[in-house]
């Protein structure tokens, strides 16, 4: 019965780190028996099996309790098939998901060497437009997950692909992840480059897709400006944010004062 594999899916994490704690008593319980099956049920025939599964898969990353050779060795092969071209839409559409949501719980190279190659496919997918758009929505989190390099050599490219998509959802989804991109990249590749990119985006004919670039306009900005002198850094959830200085700290001033400063920061930088 699917209900009783879901149910199983949904305990995986919970038994994991129980036999992590355990460990001496259980050395290889969770390699033999727990790892096999979160990596078959990612392939069942029922998507609510194949959802609890993707989750309990990400819970085990987050907390690093699966080993780095199950992960080149058994879950990467399993999503690489799964969004392969031939794929089923449905398949593909989930795997594509997970492989962004788990770009940031593995190391760089991980990512980079069997994630990447087949990211930049998935983003020229001409059959399924949900595909292009999980990867335009979780653009910035993949430049992120491989560094400046990567980012301008191999995804550069596919950003702009997507930014000139005839959906206008793709657009929207990269006007409001443009920031994100950006920071990962060299100034001068956000001058000659990102800078066009983003007028074209607030100049779009659609004004869901001009109301999205408005928002991010700011943002944008402030990753012209120098973190050292302007304060900006960039949270791990992906959002801006200000290092309040020491006479703010011991001034305890509030957060509308922050706000202000936020805005003069990236309006000197401009």
């Amino acid at each position: 019965e699917p209900t009783v594999r879901t149910e199983l899916m949904e305990q995986i994490p919970s038994i994991a780190i129980f036999l992590q704690e355990s460990r001496p008593k259980f050395p290889t319980a969770f390699f033999e028996y727990l790892m096999p099956i979160v990596v078959r049920y990612l392939t069942d025939v029922n998507n609510q099996v194949r959802k609890a599964s993707q989750e309990a898969l990400l819970i085990l990353l987050e907390q690093d309790l699966v080993a780095q050779s199950d992960i080149e060795n058994k879950v990467c092969p399993i999503l690489l098939d799964l969004s392969a071209p031939d794929s089923d839409d449905e398949y593909k559409v989930e795997a594509v998901n997970i492989i962004c949501k788990m770009a940031s719980l593995l190391s760089r190279t991980t990512v980079e060497h069997m994630l990447l190659p087949r990211f930049c496919e998935l983003c020229s997918d001409g059959k399924l437009f949900q595909v292009r758009k999980i990867c335009a929505a979780n653009f910035g989190d993949i430049c992120n997950a491989v560094g400046q390099e990567a980012t301008e050599r191999l995804l550069i490219p596919k950003f702009f692909e997507l930014c000139s998509d005839s959906v206008w959802g793709m657009r929207k989804a990269c006007a409001e992840c443009f920031m994100a991109v950006s920071y990962t990249t060299s100034p001068e590749v956000r001058r000659s480059k990102l800078s066009p990119l983003f007028i074209s985006l607030i100049s779009d004919t659609c004004r869901w897709v001009r109301q999205a670039a408005f928002q991010s306009l700011g943002p944008f900005i402030s990753t012209f400006a120098n973190p050292s002198s302007a304060g900006l850094y960039i949270r791990e959830d992906g959002t801006l944010s200000i290092r309040p200085s020491a006479q703010d700290v011991n001034s305890n001033s509030c957060q509308p004062s922050n706000n202000i400063t936020l805005m003069s920061s990236s309006a000197n930088a401009a």
